[in-house]
């Protein structure tokens, strides 16, 4: 492939800095727009950062910066967005802020370089859908909400059937695979504004003629996520705690299940969204189809890290945390040739000889009081 210019923003990322060194080595010529968010880097640049990339200290939401950013570019890789489901239900100015408005201020300096750009692709989310998709044995393929307020102070975990439930009969549902299709219900902000994000890029895309595909990721864990962050994904914030000597503290049961999709699988899906034109103007899973238990990956952990630390089990729920969600990747493999490489068996223990070098702060317990004291956490 031709050698291109490319932007990448939030490129100081966990994701993004591994999508920057891929660009590169690919031979194009890579731009930084980042931040430098403090809750995901501390006080400096991560040593990670790629020197042969070029990089602007900046905020997506400043359109001064953008523009700089933007100056004869012809790929947007829109990765930038402040993470943290529980975070953003009462940090809500901060996380609308630089997801929603931050895009449009994006999209709005993008559309003025319409002749210029070739292609957008940009970081959705899972969270997007709420709920996984379902099937019940009465009623066939059943796409939930939010299970309700009542049921969940009893300690009933499992997500019943909404359609048998107006029959009071307690039909527990049987998680299949998530696709495309299925309708979208996000149940925290964050997953509002990745919604806006992925929403905007598209519509926009279309209209400007800007071919753009909206990449739902998964779970992704893999070295270099923020350890000292509580908000990030579950596998950085158990080793975190594992680390500190600390047992993993687990929401419910511990048996929910997600998709845990490593970061390399990630950034093989952002090349091949620039390197095809079948995805345009569509939104692409990206994850495993493989279901793990959050239970499951705390023990992976704490066994990796040689920690005889049972995960603590605190029974309690948060609010607009869901049951289960798995992709159907039939999208990514048809468009995009996509296929996930890397096994859990494989993965986990590259995270963790990463983590066994690392040091973190476990901030954990501060941000479960958070949670508490806004009643999120019941």
């Amino acid at each position: 492939m031709e050698s291109l210019s490319v932007l990448v923003t939030g490129g100081a990322g966990f994701i993004g800095s591994y999508l920057v060194d891929a660009l590169l080595e690919r031979g194009h010529r890579v731009r930084v727009l980042d931040k430098l968010v403090s809750q995901v880097h501390g006080d400096r640049s991560p040593r990670y950062l790629n020197t042969e990339a070029e990089f602007i200290h900046g905020d997506v939401s400043d359109a001064e910066a953008l523009g700089r950013a933007l100056e004869g570019v012809e790929v947007v890789y829109h990765q930038a967005a402040e993470v943290g489901v529980g975070q953003s239900m009462y940090e809500i100015e901060r996380y609308v802020r630089a997801n929603t408005l931050g895009t449009a201020i994006l999209l709005e300096a993008m559309a003025s370089r319409r002749d210029h750009v070739r292609k957008l692709v940009v970081a959705s989310s899972m969270s997007i859908y709420g709920e996984g998709a379902y099937s019940c044995p009465s009623c066939g393929s059943v796409f939930p909400q939010l299970r309700p307020e009542a049921q969940l102070l009893d300690r009933r975990w499992e997500v019943a059937c909404p359609r048998c439930r107006k029959k009071e009969i307690f039909s527990p549902l049987t998680p299949v695979a998530t696709s495309e299709d299925k309708p979208l219900f996000p149940t925290s902000v964050y997953a509002v504004t990745k919604q806006d994000q992925e929403q905007l890029c598209l519509i926009v895309g279309q209209a400007y003629s800007i071919p753009t595909v909206a990449l739902r990721y998964f779970n992704v864990y893999g070295p270099r996520q923020a350890l000292s962050n509580p908000y990030t994904g579950v596998c950085a914030i158990f080793s975190s705690r594992l680390l500190n000597d600390q047992r993993p503290i687990i929401f419910e049961d511990g048996e929910q299940t997600r998709d845990f999709v490593h970061v390399s699988d990630i950034v093989r899906a952002n090349l091949l969204a620039l390197e095809t034109d079948a995805a345009d103007y569509k939104a692409v899973n990206i994850g495993t189809g493989v279901a793990t238990s959050v239970l499951q990956i705390a023990r992976l952990l704490a066994e990796g890290l040689g920690k005889e630390l049972e995960p603590e089990l605190v029974s309690k729920y948060r609010q607009g945390d869901i049951r289960h969600c798995v992709a159907d990747i039939a999208r990514a493999r048809a468009l995009l040739g996509y296929e996930p490489k890397v096994t859990l068996e494989r993965g986990i223990p590259e995270l963790l000889d990463w983590v066994s070098r690392q040091t973190a702060a476990d901030r954990v317990t501060e941000a479960t009081k958070e949670l508490e004291a806004h009643r999120l956490v019941r």
